[in-house]
């Protein structure tokens, strides 16, 4: 059983699979607390119905797209193994979208680490992180963005993306910086420019 906020199919709209169809699923609960948060309403699992991991897993095998976004809230909260090896099973393969402030469970295809301030990410997480995206609300973000730059592999992805009420303010530092250090990339919350969830 998981606190279930939400589940919905759409187009992923950030980082590395941008522009990907895919099936969302939203776990209640997390207390890393960050102001800029566009979903406060998922911090209180209370207020969410704990759901059979199976019930979720058929709801997520109806769709075309075999690929399976985990998000929350702060997904690993949760020991997550069952739920994504009953995925994987079907053909689906499992995505997650983490702060990484809880270690890591679960078999995923793509781990998206996205660290917050409040509350740094566990050792397992930054080892593990196919992608690095940082939110920059502030210009000292970008070093910040490099100190967890060095913890994660080689191979990891580097992106760096506006935070959405300062965008016209960051998105030209953004520029200017990847220009500048191409080994990063931009991250843009395509989907709300597509209007879609």
């Amino acid at each position: 059983m998981l606190p279930l906020m939400e589940e919905f199919y759409t187009i992923q709209g950030e980082g590395f699979n941008t522009g990907k169809a895919a099936y969302f699923i939203r776990l209640g609960g997390c207390d890393v607390g960050c102001p800029w948060c566009d979903v406060k309403e998922s911090w209180d699992a209370g207020q969410h119905p704990l759901t059979s991991v199976d019930t979720i897993v058929e709801n997520a095998s109806k769709h075309p797209a075999k690929a399976v976004v985990i998000t929350g809230g702060e997904p690993l909260m949760y020991n997550l193994d069952y739920l994504t090896s009953e995925l994987q099973q079907r053909g689906i393969k499992t995505f997650i979208e983490t702060s990484g402030a809880y270690p890591l469970s679960g078999s995923w295809d793509w781990i998206c680490l996205s660290p917050k301030k409040f509350k740094a990410p566990t050792s397992s997480v930054l080892a593990a992180a196919d992608e690095l995206k940082v939110i920059v609300f502030n210009k000292s973000d970008f070093k910040w963005a490099e100190e967890h730059a060095a913890l994660v592999s080689a191979d990891c992805k580097l992106y760096l993306q506006p935070e959405w009420s300062k965008a016209a303010i960051v998105t030209p530092l953004i520029v200017d910086y990847v220009m500048q250090n191409p080994k990063w990339e931009v991250s843009l919350q395509t989907h709300k420019y597509l209007n879609i969830p």
